[in-house]
């Protein structure tokens, strides 16, 4: 029998290294996970959106992460119901264009009010409050893009101020 386990020892002995090597190569692939790949040329078709529903309405969507200029894009499409709004006058360290693709509503923009339309389009800086309201009779749908730029700084908040108005 003795010489049956001498002859397995060294198979043991190799079988034992082996798991070792893949544990610790396993443990060192996830502690240095890689950074998510950019996103690639594709078509996310509406029934395949990733979709949110809440009491305001809907939120698709569609892409969510790097790309080749920037670092955290956000691209979707929001379904406002009538009297409703996504959220109330906000800031953030993105910059966003909101496209208003039907109905009708009011835009925020730092301090004021005014109609918002089919066919407008809001840019908006870093920080700077901003919103829509749906005010019409009809659902409001707009796309927003949101992103930072890759190799551009993110601007500091500003202040202390909160960064959705109350």
């Amino acid at each position: 029998m003795h010489r049956h386990i001498r002859r397995l020892l060294p198979v043991a002995s190799l079988v034992v290294v082996g798991l070792a090597v893949v544990v610790l190569v396993r443990d060192a692939t996830r502690a240095a996970d890689p950074a998510p790949a950019d996103l690639k040329s594709n078509v996310i078709r509406w029934a395949d959106a990733r979709t949110t529903v809440a009491d305001w309405g809907e939120m698709r969507r569609y892409f969510t992460g790097k790309t080749y200029a920037t670092k955290n894009v956000l691209v979707a499409v929001a379904i406002v119901q009538p009297g409703k709004t996504v959220h109330k006058a906000h800031r953030h360290a993105e910059e966003e264009y909101l496209v208003i693709v039907e109905g009708s509503g009011t835009w925020t923009l730092r301090d004021k009010t005014f109609p918002a339309a089919r066919g407008d389009i809001l840019y908006v800086e870093p920080w700077v409050y901003h919103g829509v309201t749906n005010t019409g009779a009809e659902p409001l749908i707009f796309v927003v893009v949101r992103y930072n730029g890759k190799g551009v700084k993110v601007p500091p908040q500003p202040d202390e101020r909160p960064n959705e108005r109350p």
